[in-house]
């Protein structure tokens, strides 16, 4: 191709993703994901652990009926079977979408079900997977048709300015709907609380189906849709692609590390170090506010040294606020607001950056199963870290909060593992995946 053909087809380009159709696709992606971000904040941390708490449920197993959602990708490996007969990314997403928040917005009623606490506990944790997924189902979908209308080379810049929304937004809902928690329970009406939250979880709902609605229908050509169709070409763009098992590998230690220990936080912050779900999202807020700032700095930063540097400043500074969380006691609280702050400003870098990144390794055309693959099988190392973790947890609670001879709470110890994790995923990243080539798509 010629440089004059070139120019005219970067004209052509530019000019598409300045047209009014890509523009509103780009704003409705954006405000889909700050809705969504909401309903999610209603089930999880401090707003979950009370309700399972409510029908009775363990700490442990909260725990890891918290990391279900890392079990859920599971469900992503379908679309390599059944990709090809995919028309139509948007109908699917907002069919999908529609059933989860059903299940969601059901979790809020089961306390109110003359039935037995244990078959309330067994029907919250099918609502949760139920939930579940369906919505992850069709998340890498979601993403490569929202970012189908970003400019390639601003993705890392639009994907920082999309979260800083929902940040923004989600730190007055989360201080919000918080404040009025405390108030039902301060009058002893913790039904009236659930009934509250489901509520907001059902307008939110409903304003996220209507920014799906918004959104560009996807096209895809007959030449996609049957490149899709062969297993053999799927296997040799992902598994048998070196560089997209190095993000696997990295993904794996991402999701064992937070998994091992995150589920487990929302009892110990309501629990032993005794906060109101009032205060757990005041240190939301202040978490928040954190990551909203750095979020768009993170982002010009991965758009200009790589998505894997922006990955690895993330992790540093994850592992530092796992190791602060090891000395977390009910007499040393406060370091539970610095762990919290570490690790929302390591998503600044680390979510979107572990989702873009599948640009520089993978064919595009291959991206969505490649993400299922990797989030299927990040999912299940992370969902088995947190089954270990709970029976780790729980042991150490029985055993009067010993380990080893020496009186620690379960989660210091969690924290110590995750720590131990993320600083393998620092280095791997650092020797690894910094130092591959990388594709520009």
């Amino acid at each position: 191709m010629s440089s004059e053909e070139l120019s005219v087809e970067e004209e052509l380009s530019t000019a598409k993703f300045k047209s009014k159709d890509y523009k509103r696709s780009r704003g409705a992606y954006a405000m889909e994901c700050t809705f969504e971000y909401f309903v999610m904040l209603l089930i999880t941390d401090a707003f979950l652990a009370k309700l399972l708490k409510e029908i009775g449920m363990s700490d442990a197993m909260i725990g890891i009926v918290s990391s279900f959602v890392t079990l859920a990708f599971l469900v992503q490996l379908v679309t390599l079977f059944i990709g090809h007969k995919i028309k139509s990314y948007k109908t699917l997403v907002f069919i999908s979408h529609v059933i989860s928040h059903t299940f969601f917005i059901m979790l809020y009623v089961i306390p109110f079900l003359p039935l037995a606490s244990e078959y309330k506990q067994i029907l919250s944790i099918v609502c949760v997977l139920l939930a579940y997924v369906p919505s992850y189902f069709v998340s890498s979908m979601l993403f490569k048709w929202g970012n189908s209308y970003v400019d390639p080379t601003k993705r890392g810049s639009f994907s920082a300015v999309k979260e800083m929304i929902s940040l923004a937004t989600g730190i007055v809902m989360t201080i919000s709907v918080g404040a009025i928690v405390d108030k039902f329970d301060a009058a002893g009406n913790v039904y009236g609380s659930f009934i509250f939250c489901a509520s907001a979880m059902l307008i939110f709902a409903i304003a996220e189906l209507i920014c799906l609605i918004l959104i560009k229908k996807d096209v895809q050509t007959p030449e996609e849709r049957m490149q899709k169709s062969s297993l053999r070409d799927v296997f040799k763009n992902t598994l048998a692609n070196r560089n997209f098992r190095s993000v696997l590998y990295l993904t794996v230690i991402w999701d064992v590390s937070r998994y091992s220990v995150l589920g487990f936080l929302g009892t110990y912050r309501i629990g032993e170090l005794a906060f109101t779900v009032g205060a757990v999202q005041i240190i939301n807020f202040a978490s928040n506010g954190v990551r909203f700032a750095i979020s768009r700095p993170f982002g010009k930063f991965s758009d200009k040294h790589s998505f894997a540097r922006g990955i690895e400043l993330a992790l540093i500074i994850a592992a530092f606020g796992f190791g602060i969380n090891a000395f977390t006691t009910p007499a040393t609280r406060f370091f539970i607001i610095i762990e919290s702050i570490c690790y929302s400003a390591a998503l600044a870098g680390a979510n979107q950056n572990m989702a873009n990144i599948m640009y520089n390794y993978v064919d595009s055309r291959y991206f969505v199963q490649a993400s299922a693959i990797k989030n299927s099988i990040g999912g299940l190392c992370g969902f088995g870290a947190s089954l270990l973790a709970a029976s780790l947890l729980a042991k150490i609670q029985a055993n009067g909060n010993t380990f080893l001879g020496l009186h620690v709470y379960g989660q210091q110890v969690l924290s110590v593992i995750a720590c131990v994790f993320m600083v393998i995923g620092v280095l791997y990243t650092h020797f690894v995946i910094a130092k591959q080539k990388r594709m520009v798509q």
